[in-house]
């Protein structure tokens, strides 16, 4: 299998498993992919998701263009793929969390799955960027659109249009992950924001990523108006009374997701 997948204590583990190619993505894996994220999607027992790729060279270096079908650009634009490239860059549908986990290099069409994760930790040594240009080929499937809503319109087009690469550093500067630690620490790091995540109502949590993720390109005004099923659902949870009770019992709150 081209990706590796497990479910254990609310956390699923999605891994790209072809270290031989840098995690690249062939039609096989993006097929996968596809339905590991619909499978989380019908299960509400994940409460947090970590993507990543095996091995320490690389987290996903984007399309695998020596394994492909040798399609034009413009078939390669008009392939559907849900959810822009790997099924996550461009997914509207998934409202629990998604921590990047980049180990190594997350290029091409894996910074666009990067990019549609909510949470990104990066070892020291990751690099990241849209080489597509030098290609000659474009960032179709989330690269053009996201980049330049995530950091600073410059910064933004200083990448698109040059397709130059950045250590993860500078990636933290820009804004694009929030922490970089040595590699030893990396798995750590994940514990440490997956046990955050964890420690807060369920329901909660897909509310606000529904309501961050949906209701963007409103007004603030007609944002704050939105009724969204997630926002209805955690409002009218066991959870929203369980958290208020723990509180005043000063204890840690007991998460049913209901």
């Amino acid at each position: 299998m081209p990706v590796l997948f497990s479910v254990v204590d609310h956390v699923a583990r999605v891994t790209i498993d072809r270290p031989e190619v840098l995690n690249a993505v062939d039609a096989a894996t993006e097929r996968d992919l596809q339905a590991i994220w619909a499978t989380i999607e019908a299960d509400r027992d994940v409460r947090a998701v970590v993507l990543t790729g095996t091995g320490d060279r690389a987290f996903c270096t984007g399309a695998d263009m020596k394994g492909g079908s040798g399609a034009s650009g413009l078939d390669y634009w008009a392939t559907p793929r849900p959810g822009g490239f790997g099924g996550i860059a461009l997914r509207e549908t998934l409202d629990v969390p998604v921590i990047g986990r980049v180990n190594g290099h997350a290029v091409g069409g894996g910074f666009e799955m990067m990019l549609g994760c909510d949470i990104v930790v990066a070892a020291e040594e990751a690099t990241f960027g849209l080489p597509e240009a030098r290609v000659g080929r474009l960032p179709l499937d989330g690269g053009m659109t996201l980049l330049q809503r995530q950091i600073p319109f410059r910064q933004a087009m200083g990448m698109l249009l040059t397709g130059k690469r950045i250590k993860a550093a500078e990636a933290l500067s820009y804004g694009l992950v929030n922490e970089v630690v040595p590699r030893a620490d990396l798995d750590a790091a994940v514990d440490r924001w997956l046990a955050d995540i964890l420690a807060c109502a369920p329901l909660s949590v897909r509310a606000i990523k529904a309501v961050a993720r949906r209701t963007a390109h409103l007004t603030a005004a007609e944002a704050q108006a939105a009724r969204l099923p997630a926002l209805v659902e955690a409002l009218r949870s066991e959870d929203s009374g369980e958290g208020v009770r723990a509180f005043i019992e000063k204890r840690k709150p007991v998460w049913k997701g209901r």
